[in-house]
């Protein structure tokens, strides 16, 4: 059973009794079982049989009969049932950035609001504004909110669309009729949020439909074609099309043809080739200037998996994290990488167990004991500070100092308003000690917009200063936006693929920070985290060298 579906039940059983209004201890019982499970690393029905899970701190026996009732069955009669007592709107209205369950609990009571559509009606008549600790501007973000809530509907965040595009080609590749099966569309461009799952198939004879999936059954010649097609943004195939008729072929959806006659494409490279471009990466394949950069040659050497050497912006047990220095020095090293860089929250993150000078005393000792170690893996003391409300980094310049090097995120006073942003941003990198700017926009995808903020000044000041920029691989971030590589590329900004982990399995969020990188262009060669250990670090003893 895939533990992140039963991870994923908790929550929803969390949040259904939040919206109740039942005893917060309980609320708090599911979510903490939650992520107990989204960080275990063993094998799920195995833990169940054994008894193993049943002795894990945060499972209860609640939780526990719930996770042993989806394993069994698929199914949770304890959320379908809190699920027939909730409307379903009060649950799409969780989805409006800064709209709280007791707000929503509020307007539910109050108002009598049951829906998306009540509550816009609300929010435009004054009824909102007008019930205790509401007002004006909190009726403005809730319309503003709704608008959101309405444009992502209907999309995934790119692991949850990747997950069920790979769960759609195993099912069809067993279907006897089936001899290939790819995935296509936004999941294979690696776009950060995708609507539909698409596949191409070689198909022998019919297939059923997949409810979950479009699925393009061709034949073995043509395969090549269909892929490029199924892939590609609709810009994408309109620029190759145009191309074809310069060279005095026809490209339409049934094929490639050369005065008349098919042009055979069983492989991608073939349709390419045949068009006088080089194959092109399917990250790329948005329709900007792809098709030129393969006809003069110069596509980029897209950065690989196998070019980082560093894996950076972890937290551990000493912050909000869920794993031991070693554990996460361990599982480091077994995924090839030569260091780990460490960067717990700083104090004033007092929600995520922000560090004390005392705990970052502690913590550097433990890791120069563990650097003492045989083997040569490294970690690297960093720490992400708080950007603060007026711009300055959380702790004292000489805390800072003993730091390797700094990541600096907004985690706070999002609502301010872009110049006023923008101004905090640019005074905190203009600070020495600041070697990475963290999560540049502050945007979860589906669940909040970025804040306001101009990264045009930002991507210049960073040029200017010297300071990196991250892209976070948390498929709920995925942020420096890859539209922006490029500026940053020509502006010579480095970046680095953060993987903002909390726990083991969140390692492999560097993976989806690689896709964003590839998608924006970038090679090994503009990432900061594709150098060694003291290449890194060369950066922050630059920057505190200013």
């Amino acid at each position: 059973m895939d533990k992140r579906a039963a991870a994923h039940v908790l929550e929803s059983i969390a949040s259904l009794l939040e919206l109740k209004g039942e005893n917060p201890f309980k609320v708090r019982a599911f979510t903490t079982a939650a992520q107990v499970l989204e960080s275990f690393t063993g094998d799920l029905a195995q833990a169940l049989d054994s008894g193993a899970l049943a002795e894990m701190k945060g499972i209860g026996p609640a939780t526990l009969e719930v996770i042993r009732e989806t394993a069994l069955t698929g199914r949770s009669s304890t959320l379908e049932s809190l699920q027939r007592e909730i409307p379903a709107g009060l649950l799409e209205m969780r989805r409006i950035p800064g709209l709280g369950v007791t707000k929503i609990r509020t307007v539910h009571e109050q108002l009598g609001i049951s829906t998306l559509a009540e509550l816009e009606a609300a929010a435009r008549d004054g009824r909102l504004a007008a019930l205790p600790r509401f007002g004006g501007k909190t009726a403005e973000k809730v319309l503003r909110g709704i608008a959101f809530v309405r444009r992502a509907s209907g999309f995934l965040l790119s692991h949850d669309a990747a997950r069920a595009a790979d769960e759609a080609r195993l099912a069809l590749a067993a279907l006897p009729a089936v001899e290939r099966v790819e995935v296509a569309g936004s999941v294979r461009r690696r776009a950060e949020v995708a609507r539909d799952v698409d596949l191409v198939a070689v198909c022998g004879g019919s297939v059923p439909p997949l409810p979950a999936a479009d699925v393009y059954c061709v034949s073995a010649e043509g395969f090549g074609h269909a892929w490029v097609r199924a892939t590609g943004s609709v810009r994408h195939w309109e620029l190759l099309v145009q191309r074809a008729a310069q060279a005095g072929l026809r490209l339409d959806e049934a094929g490639l043809w050369r005065d008349g006659a098919a042009v055979p494409c069983p492989d991608e490279e073939a349709l390419y080739a045949a068009l006088g471009l080089a194959w092109i990466p399917p990250e790329l394949r948005e329709g900007g200037d792809e098709i030129a950069r393969a006809a003069a040659g110069t596509l980029p050497r897209l950065v690989t998996r196998s070019d980082l050497r560093g894996l950076v912006h972890c937290h551990s047990l000493y912050s909000d994290g869920t794993d031991t220095l070693p554990a996460l020095a361990d599982a480091c090293r077994a995924a090839g990488y030569e260091y780990l860089g460490l960067t717990d929250h700083s104090v004033a993150a007092a929600y995520a167990g922000g560090l004390s000078e005392a705990k970052v005393q502690r913590q550097h000792e433990e890791i120069d004991a563990l650097n003492r170690g045989p083997g040569g893996f490294r970690i690297l003391k960093g720490i992400e500070a708080d950007i603060l409300a007026d711009g300055a980094l959380d702790y004292t310049s000489e805390l800072l100092d003993r730091f390797d090097f700094v990541i600096g995120s907004v985690h706070s006073r999002m609502e301010q308003d872009g110049p006023t942003m923008t101004q905090r941003v640019l005074r905190a990198m203009d600070d020495p000690h600041l070697s990475v700017l963290g999560h540049p926009t502050g945007r979860l995808l589906l669940a909040r917009d970025p804040y306001p903020i101009d990264m045009h000044a930002v991507i210049a000041r960073a040029a200017e200063r010297g300071v990196a920029i991250e892209i976070n691989g948390d498929p709920h971030r995925l942020d420096l936006d890859w539209r922006l590589c490029a500026e940053a590329r020509a502006a010579d900004v480095s970046i680095v693929v953060g993987a903002d982990a909390h726990s083991l399995a969140g390692l492999d969020n560097a993976e989806w920070g690689l896709g964003i990188a590839r998608k924006g262009g970038l090679e090994a060669g503009d990432i900061l985290n594709t150098l060694d250990a003291e290449g890194f670090l060369d950066h922050a003893r630059k920057r505190q060298a200013d």
